[in-house]
């Protein structure tokens, strides 16, 4: 099995180095692992393409490129360049610094990936570790998502068939935020919503006078609905959301259709 691995961490990103095991071990013997990820973090640009400029992709090692520009521009980078004539049987995005549960999956650049590839027909897994306080001063906060990541993903494989016609799948995994040992397993959920949580903003001056405007997301350990992503995260469950690009709420297109008539 051929794998292309990216990230939105950047290429040296702690989480791509537990991928690259992850992917390793699902490749198996004879198997290839592709690293093109970017050269510096792109977290929260979502599925961002460099449409209005060129970009640059730099070979750091047989199989190994960086990129400057999205997580979404490193997997066309692969299929139109680095890979060009030997396309992946899978592309695996993460491992993520942090949750993309709930809204959060909304403004992430590996679930942008993961959507790019989805695009391109390839199919695709966004892979995400849950941080909180029972692992974030681990030694290796990411233990959780390596222990279980290769049967995670070996698992969700059959599940998923290229598809060039229509909007193709791609699972959003996140991993919970406990020792590897505390996990309780697996679960497919919905993608939920953790109430009265949104992006705000913080405003600062510098010493110049000049004011600054921080971005940043509020507490990601308040847990969504019952029975969705984040909740079962916080409840110690690895989560797996089948998403597709398709954004049509179709619950409302009568509604819709009748108001037009």
């Amino acid at each position: 099995m051929r794998i292309l691995i990216t990230n939105d961490d950047g290429i040296n990103a702690p989480g791509l180095a537990a991928l690259e095991e992850i992917a390793a071990q699902v490749a198996g013997d004879g198997g290839e692992v592709w690293t093109v990820a970017p050269a510096f973090e792109q977290s929260g640009v979502a599925h961002c393409i460099s449409y209005s400029r060129p970009f640059h992709v730099a070979e750091l090692a047989p199989r190994r490129w960086a990129a400057e520009g999205s997580p979404a521009d490193c997997v066309l980078a692969a299929l139109f360049e680095v890979m060009a004539g030997s396309p992946p049987d899978l592309v695996l995005s993460g491992v993520n610094r942090g949750n993309n549960a709930a809204e959060s999956a909304l403004y992430s650049g590996t679930l942008g990936a993961a959507l790019e590839a989805a695009l391109q027909g390839v199919p695709a897994i966004a892979l995400s570790q849950f941080y909180g306080p029972g692992n974030r001063d681990l030694a290796d906060p990411f233990e959780a998502a390596r222990a279980h990541g290769a049967d995670l993903v070996r698992r969700l494989i059959p599940t998923m068939t290229a598809d060039r016609t229509g909007y193709g799948l791609f699972h959003n995994v996140n991993f919970p935020p406990v020792p590897a040992a505390e996990v309780r397993g697996a679960m497919a959920t919905p993608q939920g919503r953790r109430p009265g949580i949104a992006m705000e903003i913080a405003a600062q001056d510098s010493p110049s006078g000049r004011r600054f405007l921080w971005i940043r997301s509020g507490d990601q350990q308040v847990a969504s609905p019952a029975g969705t992503d984040a909740a079962a995260n916080l409840d110690g469950w690895i989560s797996v959301v089948p998403m597709r690009a398709d954004f049509t709420d179709h619950a409302a297109l009568d509604a819709v259709a009748g108001a037009l008539a």
